[in-house]
């Protein structure tokens, strides 16, 4: 029995892996996916004993993370998930205002004490729930690290810091929720890219309903700035349409009877009739939908440098301060001294250098990279950045401005100049919305003396009119390899061309030699024709592409590449690029030229759509990396030369207050470095 549910209140790609691992472990599960990047749960589950199965697997995730709720109907919990987070920031608030009387204001000792547990309590009471629960289970993570960093802090009387690393912490914690919860839409993305109706003609009458309510067979409308609704073939009409979302094409494609078209394509001149081949189930933006969904069930699980660290290191701490308790106890046959080393034991230990300064390096970097125009949804793909072996990129919009520009003209007559034809054409030109008149008037302007008459749009073809006695014609555009042609006609002669091309973007080919000089492996990948992606791809230095892809190709290839043990990311704009974005270790999208489903489908978004910033990307993310392991080497190594003294009886409370504190502020400071990072041109 297969089974799916909508999850709320799960925040981190880590919590989201230590759910599955625990999920997978229920008797009767025979597979179990937590998708992060779609908040789904996939399940297939014993057919004989399922009721009992599915109750297991609600208690199980209860017990792991009381905040993560199962809905078996995505409509639920909208508005839930949206009172949760005031309600925490209201709280977190209070508990900040409690922390701050505690620390600044002189009150009777019972006062403090009662203020100081209500701030801990309310600043992280979900973080103490999980470690609780997580300890129940056998699991130590940086719940747990935190929670005995505060209550340790408490104990020795560093109670100022056990609020600030709570209050860091659990404001890092709100902030990476409140970017996911914002971000994480890609299916509800995708299901708004897909038309909410369809004009269906039945008998004599055009009725609108759902796409879904269409029958294979029937007739839709589809008039000029609407999408298709459903895969079919032209019945009626001719018209030009956009596929540069679903293909790549960069430039509209002409479509007459007997055409086959498909959903999500756009209709931009002229009224159409489409004859239904396939249910919506079944057509174009469903199985994109689909694919999306499969792919990012499929994605390689990231965990930060702090998560894997952090199962490892607490676990260490205790078992070794009760060795020295233990030793020291045998050794010195003094209960008291024993548990005074023990205690010095686990003060020196205490991770508050860690709890505070890893999430802060990994916060410090994403605002770093969101100064630099890269909007970076979740610490984990920081790390997961920094790995990257291999970038593949799409084409049109990505690599290309996927706008077109004119990039020669010829003039066949010789009565006349370029200058003279240019004005002839823009006089018909500035009357049509197509691409190709649009670049052609921004490339010579669209002022021109000569008056227009008799001014006709052919769908497919191009523009007729007249000026004075003469017809003219401009149109009827061919494709070489490298660019696209329109003709001019006067009186049926030819006496012009126009040649335009999707321009290549100006950090194209420095970005391909960054990353070839970083020994990164290059691929390209778009709908568009070989010739054109032969092209494109020298132009920038690009040495492996494919061309004429459909979505499925595109995620094809990145399984593929997956497959050889490749870390992949990629990058793109179209919606055809969402599966792809979705499967990729990493996927980057376009913010200016990316369709929402593109933006919501991806790890880290470009605002811009400056490639450059990609570079600024590794770099950030290495600088990042490399110091969080820093403070955890540097940390490790001070504590271990205070703990070996401590438990020698050498050094006193004083000291390991002391080496904690200290190395607690010396990572921060080191964890701020990131944050002079400047672009490197």
């Amino acid at each position: 029995m297969k089974k799916e549910y909508h999850i709320t209140g799960l925040d981190c790609a880590h919590c989201a892996l230590t759910l599955e691992k625990y999920l997978q472990k229920v008797k009767g599960v025979q597979y179990c996916n937590v998708d992060f990047t779609s908040s789904r749960l996939y399940l297939e589950v014993d057919d004989d004993n399922a009721r009992a199965i599915l109750k297991d697997i609600i208690n199980t995730t209860k017990q792991v993370n009381p905040d993560v709720k199962l809905h078996e109907h995505v409509d639920d919990d909208h508005n839930h998930s949206h009172d949760m987070h005031i309600y925490d920031v209201i709280l977190y608030l209070i508990g900040l205002a409690l922390g701050v009387i505690h620390i600044f204001v002189d009150m009777a000792v019972v006062w403090s004490i009662t203020i100081l547990i209500l701030s801990v309590l309310l600043l992280g009471y979900r973080t103490y729930i999980r470690a609780c629960l997580q300890v129940v289970h056998g699991k130590i993570n940086e719940n747990t690290l935190v929670t005995i960093s505060v209550v340790g802090a408490i104990l020795v009387g560093q109670s100022h810091e056990a609020v600030m690393v709570i209050a860091l912490y659990t404001l890092g914690k709100m902030l990476e929720s409140r970017a996911v919860n914002y971000s994480r839409k890609s299916i509800s993305a995708l299901i708004s890219s897909k038309p909410e109706w369809a004009v269906v003609l039945r008998g004599n009458e055009e009725i609108k309903v759902k796409p879904e309510e269409v029958n294979i067979g029937e007739i839709i409308i589809v008039r000029p700035g609407e999408k298709i609704a459903l895969d079919g073939i032209v019945a009626s009409g001719e018209a030009m349409i956009d596929n540069k979302h679903l293909t790549g094409e960069s430039l509209p494609i002409t479509i007459t009877k007997n055409t086959e078209v498909y959903s999500g394509a756009i209709v931009l001149d002229s009224e159409i009739r489409i004859k239904v081949t396939r249910e919506y189930k079944d057509s174009t933006i469903a199985r994109i939908l689909g694919m999306v969904s499969n792919a990012s069930s499929k994605k390689s699980k990231t965990e930060t440098v702090i998560s894997k660290f952090a199962s490892i290191y607490t676990l260490i701490v205790i078992a070794l301060a009760l060795v020295t308790f233990g030793i020291t106890a045998l050794i010195l046959k003094n209960i008291n001294v024993a548990v005074y080393r023990g205690l010095i034991f686990l003060v020196v230990s205490c991770p508050c250098a860690f709890a505070i300064s890893v999430p802060l390096g990994y916060f410090s970097g994403i605002g770093v990279c969101s100064k630099h125009g890269i909007l970076v949804k979740g610490s984990n793909y920081i790390d997961a950045i920094a790995k990257v072996d291999t970038f593949v990129f799409d084409k049109t919009g990505t690599i290309t401005t996927g706008d077109f520009q004119v990039v020669g003209v010829k003039v066949l007559d010789s009565k006349i100049d370029e200058k003279q034809l240019m004005e002839i054409v823009v006089a018909g030109e500035k009357k049509s919305k197509h691409p190709l008149s649009t670049a052609i008037c921004n490339y010579f302007g669209d002022k021109t003396k000569l008056q227009v008459s008799k001014y006709k749009e052919i769908p497919g073809m191009g523009i007729s009119y007249c000026i004075d006695d003469n017809e003219y014609f401009v149109g009827k555009s061919e494709r070489n390899d490298k660019s696209t042609i329109v003709i001019v006609k006067k009186n049926d002669k030819m006496i012009g061309k126009i040649l335009l091309s999707d321009t290549i973007k100006t950090q194209s080919a420095p970005l391909m030699k960054y990353l070839s000089d970083s020994e990164i492996e290059t691929m390209m990948l778009t709908g568009d024709n070989d010739g054109v992606a032969m092209s494109v791809a020298q132009k920038v230095g690009i040495v492996n592409y494919k061309s004429g892809l459909l979505p499925e190709n595109k995620l094809k290839v990145i399984e593929d590449l997956k497959g050889n043990n490749k870390t992949v990311a990629f990058v793109g704009d179209g919606l055809n690029d969402a599966p792809a974005l979705n499967l990729a270790d990493v996927g980057i999208s376009m913010g200016v030229m990316g369709t929402d489903a593109t933006i919501e489908s991806s790890d880290i978004v470009i605002a811009d759509d400056n490639l450059s910033r990609i570079k600024d990307l590794l770099l950030i993310s290495k600088k990042t990396k490399r110091i969080v392991i820093e403070n955890i080497i540097f940390a490790c190594g001070v504590k271990f030369v205070f703990l070996l003294l401590g438990a020698l009886g050498i050094t006193g409370m004083l000291y390991a207050v002391f080496a904690d504190v200290g190395v607690t502020l010396l990572a921060i400071l080191n964890s701020l470095r990131v944050l002079r990072y400047k672009s490197k041109k």
